[in-house]
């Protein structure tokens, strides 16, 4: 009788439990650190999907009208659902929410130099120009203040959609602010050394990371993760490298082998790479912290030429 009454408050537990859905792996991350203990947040875009120019399916539709909280960052970066979530009372826009800092705007000349950062556009097809992150930049995950912060906004919204278990999403939160802090102060330790290595990277994702932790980059190439760039780009990308004696060029597990190699073909740059989107770290709720940690360890060690 007793093992009967515990099966059933197991399955009342699980029938009530919170549909928590983000949209983007290191959202999902932070959001699983406060669900913990419960039932782990979903995910709507799969690992190595760019939310740039996702298209969604009939089971995301369902995904996202049968959750009870959809976290995601904005339509600055996943534009797709802005008018799906927009005006919906279940909907975290995380940007909304957060200080406008770090802003900057895009540039699509060649050659462009940005605040003493040179920017090298792909330009040989004029109908391609990649994804526009407007005057915001969105990864705003990279920034460990910022982790705290959406922390807090997931909490205090689990907090008004699920009130019985209030007490153990605020202790999670206290736990991941103490865990937090002792991943920065590692990060911070595990970059420190390279901080006087120069760099470019693929993508313009880095600038909350870059300054949370003062490595600046030298710039970033805004090129196709699908198509190797023209001769007239990768003649820019060769002479940026050459003048500023990088170390190092970060792509992303997106870029395909060909891309990667005409750009550094010819230079003296280490070629490694980061994954801003956390694609092969755990979903557990030390996913977030660990994502740190390897984004600092993958960094270090090309910038140091450790492997």
């Amino acid at each position: 009788m007793r093992a009967l009454l515990f099966l059933g408050l197991l399955l009342a537990g699980q029938a009530s439990a919170v549909e928590v859905l983000a949209t983007v792996k290191p959202l999902q991350l932070i959001a699983n650190a406060i669900t913990q203990g419960g039932k782990p947040a979903g995910l709507l875009l799969p690992p190595g999907t760019s939310p740039h120019d996702y298209a969604l399916k009939p089971s995301d539709l369902r995904r996202i009208k049968n959750a009870d909280l959809v976290v995601w960052t904005g339509p600055e970066l996943e534009r797709f659902l802005e008018p799906l979530l927009a005006q919906r009372s279940s909907s975290l826009a995380l940007m909304a929410s957060l200080p406008h800092e770090h802003e900057h705007e895009e540039h699509h000349a060649h050659g462009h130099h940005d605040n003493d950062k040179i920017v090298i556009t792909q330009q040989e097809d004029d109908d391609h120009h990649g994804h526009d992150h407007g005057s915001r930049d969105p990864h705003i995950w990279l920034d460990p203040h910022n982790a705290l912060q959406i922390a807090r906004l997931i909490t205090a919204r689990l907090s008004e959609l699920d009130p019985a278990n209030l007490d153990r999403y605020q202790q999670n939160l206290t736990q991941f602010e103490s865990k937090l802090s002792e991943a920065d102060h590692r990060v911070e330790a595990r970059l420190a050394p390279a901080r006087n290595k120069g760099y470019f990277v693929f993508h313009d994702a880095y600038g909350y990371w870059e300054e949370h932790y003062n490595i600046p980059s030298l710039g970033h190439f805004t090129i196709s993760p699908e198509r190797a760039p023209g001769a007239q780009t990768v003649a820019g990308i060769h002479q940026a490298l050459q003048q500023s004696s990088a170390e190092c060029v970060f792509a992303e597990p997106q870029f395909r082998p060909a891309v990667v190699n005409a750009v550094v073909r010819g230079t003296q740059a280490r070629v490694a790479e980061l994954d801003p989107l956390a694609g092969d770290i755990g979903e557990g709720p030390e996913g977030y912290f660990h994502f740190m940690l390897k984004m600092a360890d993958d960094m270090a060690a090309c910038l140091l030429n450790e492997r």
